[in-house]
């Protein structure tokens, strides 16, 4: 147990969301979004004049961020910066991958279903199961 990560926890943890104008604004209108004194949101619209260094700082700055508990980003967003994504190996905040719209989700991509696939196919190796 003391190899155990700590989890942070406070009495108001945010979504951060990185994502389409649509899937950002549908979770907008349903109370997520969070304007801070300094004027930071939680969230980042992605489009076409987006660059990716300005999706890494965004995902650098969330996933670095006390009050953020879970950050969903779009699968297509996150392809562009998989190197980040797949290389963050944190309890919290969670990072989340999402379908939009206009990009259908696939499973082969996704960093959470890829580990889970991992750790079963290492579990039964371990037991001597297949």
């Amino acid at each position: 147990m003391a190899n155990r990560a700590n989890i942070r926890t406070s009495n108001s943890q945010l979504i951060a969301m990185i994502a389409d104008e649509d899937t950002v604004v549908g979770f907008l209108l349903a109370g997520v979004g969070n304007v801070d004194l300094r004027r930071k949101t939680n969230y980042l619209i992605v489009d076409s004049k987006t660059t990716v260094k300005q999706i890494e700082d965004a995902f650098k700055e969330f996933t670095n961020r006390e009050d953020i508990a879970i950050v969903l980003i779009s699968q297509y967003v996150a392809n562009m910066i998989r190197f980040l994504v797949d290389g963050y190996n944190k309890p919290v905040p969670a990072i989340l991958e999402v379908p939009s719209k206009d990009h259908p989700y696939d499973p082969a991509h996704d960093s959470v279903l890829s580990r889970v696939k991992y750790l079963f196919s290492a579990e039964s190796v371990a037991s001597g199961r297949r």
